[in-house]
């Protein structure tokens, strides 16, 4: 604990937050109950264990797209609402916090704490320019919905927001992350009864004038999460440019850092689920996946098989 008090500014992707305790939770107003109770006990634990008093609290989302009167109760505990009108494409409550952080360390000397609440990767070349005017930053959020990138960025000064929770709050997180687990497992259930009648259907001038060497069932839940993507994002396409899928994964999978999110493109290619080629191109030569549609875990998984 620190001798001397310090000022920290605390900006919270509330939009973000929600969601994921959303997921979790049985409704929303037990969903706002856990947020407000996390960020009352981050502040108390910055206080207590870092000398640190929040005197900027801000929390950006698009409020009308929240279920709950979410800003009246976090006017009540201190904390300024920023209603961010999102988009189809992007949060945009990202943009308004990160220009929220630099004026706020461009005008306010007198803070020298940074604290974010979120775990988007987005956030890294705003927390590592903090770094370059010697600010301390600090990252709160659930790990497993945490950049992988992030969290190896932000190092010791990682808050895993799981911990700053009541033991009821923790144990109804557990239950709902087991309940998402269920879905999963009934939905490949579901897949897996209509796997044949589904090969036969989608087989008829879907398969790619490419060989692949070696057929075999993914195990890793990543992998499939990396399937899943390909499928939902080019499902219609023949082929997809390399990039623009690794963007796509990239927000599907945060929590990996990002040869963790390559290794996966190679575990899917070893299994015979896409093969990687490259293409003339000017002026550089560029890679495209191609995908195997009668692999047996794209046609359970693919949404366009009806």
């Amino acid at each position: 604990m620190k001798d001397k008090k310090s000022y920290a500014a605390l900006f919270i992707d509330f939009e973000n937050i929600f969601h994921y305790v959303r997921k979790r939770t049985i409704d929303s107003e037990r969903t706002q109950d856990i947020v407000l109770e996390l960020i009352q006990e981050l502040r108390k634990k910055l206080l207590a264990e870092y000398g640190m008093s929040c005197i900027i609290q801000n929390a950006y989302a698009d409020f009308e797209q929240i279920e709950v009167n979410a800003q009246s109760q976090l006017f009540l505990l201190g904390v300024e609402t920023k209603n961010v009108v999102g988009t189809e494409h992007k949060n945009a409550a990202d943009m308004r916090l990160c220009i929220d952080v630099l004026d706020t360390m461009y005008t306010r000397d007198e803070i020298d704490t940074f604290v974010l609440m979120a775990g988007d990767r987005d956030y890294i070349p705003v927390l590592l320019h903090l770094r370059k005017f010697a600010k301390l930053v600090q990252v709160a959020a659930f790990k497993e919905a945490t950049s992988g990138d992030l969290l190896t960025m932000v190092g010791d000064g990682y808050i895993d927001a799981f911990s700053c929770l009541s033991k009821i709050s923790q144990s109804e997180l557990e239950v709902g992350k087991e309940r998402i687990q269920d879905q999963m497992q009934q939905r490949a259930q579901a897949s897996n009864v209509q796997a044949e009648q589904i090969a036969e259907a989608r087989a008829i001038g879907k398969i790619a004038n490419v060989q692949f060497d070696k057929v075999k069932r993914l195990e890793d839940k990543n992998a499939f999460i990396a399937l899943e993507v390909m499928l939902h994002n080019f499902g219609d396409k023949p082929e997809v440019w390399f990039t623009p899928y690794l963007n796509k994964l990239r927000n599907a999978l945060q929590h990996l850092a990002e040869y963790e999110r390559k290794a996966l493109v190679t575990t899917l290619e070893m299994s015979g689920v896409i093969k990687v080629e490259k293409r003339r191109g000017e002026p550089h030569d560029y890679s495209v996946i191609v995908m195997n549609w009668s692999h047996p875990d794209v046609i359970e998984n693919n949404p366009n098989n009806y």
